[in-house]
């Protein structure tokens, strides 16, 4: 009987053993550099730091395979609203390396900063980029955004 307690424990021993040799080998795995997906931030300092942008659908969602308006929202650093600015847009699928299926326009501004973009149309899921070429008073400057269906 004393022999199989003494199996019994070296088992255990062993077995706790290499429980702490994985969480050691897990614990100083490196891990991944692969980055997490694009950044799908909807608001944004512009490249050059001129302006902070912000990019939403104007009815709230994004659908795929219709023709939508969305907002572009541009303030300056100091928050006020940026006014009397020029768009221009293009963009497309970075993964399939195709561009937008449209050609969004700058159509109204509404006051406040806000722009509405219309002719924005994602003809499937994945992964879409907008960039915005933007020139106002305080100078030029471009930000793109990412969206993904």
């Amino acid at each position: 009987m004393a022999s199989l307690w003494r199996y019994l424990l070296a088992g255990l021993g062993l077995a706790a053993l290499l429980v702490g040799i994985l969480a050691i080998v897990y614990v100083t795995a490196p891990r991944s550099s692969q980055p997490a997906g694009p950044d799908v931030s909807r608001t944004k300092n512009t490249d050059n730091g001129l302006f902070v942008a912000s990019f939403a659908p104007e009815r709230g969602v994004v659908r795929q395979g219709e023709l939508e308006s969305w907002l572009l929202t541009l303030k300056t650093k100091a928050g006020a609203p940026v006014e009397g600015a020029a768009i221009a847009i293009s963009g497309g699928m970075p993964q399939h390396n195709h561009g937008l299926p449209t050609s969004p326009q700058a159509t109204d501004y509404l006051g406040d900063g806000r722009y509405r973009i219309e002719g924005v149309k994602f003809t499937m899921s994945g992964w879409w980029q907008l960039h915005f070429a933007i020139s106002a008073t305080a100078g030029s400057d471009t930000v793109l955004f990412n969206v993904v269906l």
